[in-house]
């Protein structure tokens, strides 16, 4: 099968977050799929196959299934847009989190997320130890999101996955805030994996309504200050979220089953 590698949101390699694509020629069982993708030991490897209608997209990480990831269908769509079907501007996935629709723009790819609003919760004094004086709020969602007093102490983040492994109830930990010249940043932790992801569509889902509503604004700029760094350009719906974000590719090969 084909097999693309793509560096999504960034316009260079070695930047934003890199997700694998596998373009299916027949399907594959979820065991085959779940051995692909810890052999690429990327942190989403995404899995396509062409319907009459679009495409079936399936994301997995090295150890499990996902039911959202932004980056890899980010790649995806790259990948449709620019090798499957040269000249297409619009493509639809099929996902376990529903119908999810890519729209190319002058070399950015608009993504139609899920609306996915967070709760505040309280900030338990064992969970705030884990992440300093700098805790504001705390939120949840599939994620754990963490809403800190700067930029800065989120970039100053250390993270401990033993301790952040403490909190099972969530996917991912988020710490967020607003930018200093963006309108809000964040970071993304996977406990499991012991590795931060370094640009993360999905956890934008909750991020863009949560300082949609913070802000007053319905456009936003987002950056995920990881070591590669990403940038999103983020729009509140009334029913989803637009992500929007560039991608270039990194390789191109064949996997050899």
């Amino acid at each position: 099968m084909k097999y693309y590698m793509v560096d999504a949101f960034s316009h260079e390699i070695f930047k934003g977050n890199p997700a694998g694509v596998c373009v299916l020629e027949e399907h594959l069982s979820r065991e085959q799929m779940q051995k692909i993708a810890l052999e690429h030991n990327l942190s989403e490897t995404a899995f396509l196959y062409r319907t009459e209608t679009g495409y079936q997209l399936r994301w997995f990480t090295p150890c499990f299934e996902i039911d959202l990831c932004g980056h890899a269908t980010l790649a995806s769509a790259f990948v449709v847009f620019q090798y499957l079907e040269p000249g297409r501007q619009e493509v639809s996935f099929e996902t376990m989190s529903g119908l999810l629709h890519v729209v190319q723009k002058s070399g950015w790819y608009e993504m139609s997320f899920p609306l996915r609003i967070p709760k505040r919760i309280d900030v338990r004094s064992e969970i705030a130890e884990i992440f300093g004086p700098g805790v504001l709020e705390l939120y949840s969602e599939r994620d754990l999101y963490v809403v800190m007093n700067s930029e800065q102490a989120v970039r100053r983040f250390v993270p401990q996955y033993d301790k952040l492994r403490s909190l099972s109830d969530w996917l991912g930990i988020v710490l967020t805030a607003q930018g200093e010249d963006a309108d809000f940043v964040s970071r993304y932790f996977c406990p499991e994996l012991n590795l931060e992801d370094p640009v993360t569509g999905s956890i934008h889902s909750s991020l863009i309504p949560f300082w949609s509503h913070r802000l007053q604004k319905d456009r936003l700029l987002a950056r995920q200050v990881s070591a590669r760094g990403g940038t999103l350009y983020c729009k509140m719906g009334e029913r989803d979220v637009k992500i929007s974000g560039e991608a270039v590719l990194y390789m191109m090969g064949e996997i050899l089953l």
